[in-house]
């Protein structure tokens, strides 16, 4: 994530003065290109905070819980990407697409939500505000990428094994991934809903400002190495012409709608990868519901479901004299 982090912020010219990159003392000293410099990687410490404007976290969320108070002590904004703050009541938790003006309500702490309900929230968001959303089912086909660069290698591995006749060991995910697919394997709730698809639930609710939506998940790891991809049942509170439901997606910030159902193409992961938007496509009537609409949505995890959101918060605030 720090690799894609660095991507995003020279891509996008993002304005720095100075910038540090901290990690653990096991990775103090490690050297990264940036803007034409080496910056050296310095082992993270209570010092490190001072006089620096905006954090950027994504170390996990015991981490966040230790040194991102320490930060906003100093005096730092931070926006953090694990789950450690994202449903604390003073914490903003935000897609800039959706819900830009909570990120100004901020204690020193915003939250950069779960990668699939980023994605899901940026083409719900402009549909809910023609006509309100009544319910919504979601099943997630979520890539290797989602559990880090070791998973996606292990993928390559498990493929090259097993089309060598070779024995497939998993040893990052808990199942052989490759020429497979699995329910995510998050922690299981007292509902038998696994963390993942209970902060979907959640979180959806709470960046769209709509505490009772009913909505329900099922996530899925599937043998893709890059690209989240979600089947998303919509169910309005009137009937939503699918037409109009285009033209208004068409139109919508992050959003690019993939649809040719002459040819049946619409969108891919191998598409989404490496992208800023949402593909979304495949709209279309559902045949149970008077009310529903069915579409087909694909997005970057590392992206838009995780570093490029951070950025564009942090572009938001700085936009707006917030940093």
């Amino acid at each position: 994530m720090g690799t894609e982090f660095l991507s995003l912020l020279e891509t996008r010219n993002f304005p720095i003065q100075q910038l540090k990159l901290l990690a653990s003392s096991a990775s103090a000293g490690k050297q990264i290109p940036f803007r034409g410099q080496t910056l050296t990687v310095e082992a993270v410490s209570p010092e490190s905070f001072h006089n620096v404007d905006l954090v950027l976290a994504s170390a996990g969320g015991k981490v966040s819980r230790q040194w991102l108070p320490v930060a906003v002590q100093a005096g730092a904004v931070c926006i953090d990407n694990s789950s450690a703050f994202r449903l604390e009541p003073h914490v903003p938790l935000v897609v800039p697409e959706v819900n830009p003006e909570s990120a100004f309500t901020h204690q020193g702490i915003i939250a950069n939500p779960n990668c699939t309900t980023i994605l899901l929230c940026v083409v719900l968001n402009p549909l809910h505000r023609v006509v309100p959303i009544h319910r919504v089912v979601v099943a997630t086909y979520q890539s290797a990428s989602g559990a880090g660069a070791r998973a996606m290698a292990e993928l390559k591995s498990q493929c090259s094994a097993m089309l060598g006749g070779e024995e497939v060991r998993a040893e990052v995910l808990p199942y052989p991934l490759a020429f497979n697919l699995f329910l995510h394997n998050s922690p299981m709730t007292e509902w038998h809903y696994c963390e993942e698809e209970m902060k979907m639930v959640r979180e959806t609710r709470k960046i769209m400002a709509e505490p009772a939506l009913r909505l329900t998940a099922t996530c899925v790891r599937v043998p893709v190495l890059r690209a989240h991809s979600e089947a998303v049942n919509i169910e309005f509170t009137h009937p939503f012409p699918p037409q109009k439901a285009k033209e208004i997606l068409s139109s919508a910030p992050g959003v690019r709608v993939v649809e040719d159902f002459a040819r049946n193409y619409f969108p891919m992961p191998i598409d989404a990868s490496g992208r800023d938007e949402v593909l979304v496509g495949r709209i279309r009537s559902d045949l149970s519901h008077p009310h529903a609409l069915d579409l087909w949505l694909c997005g970057d995890q590392i992206r838009k479901g995780a570093a490029l959101n951070a950025i564009q918060i942090a572009e938001l605030l700085h936009e707006n004299g917030k940093l």
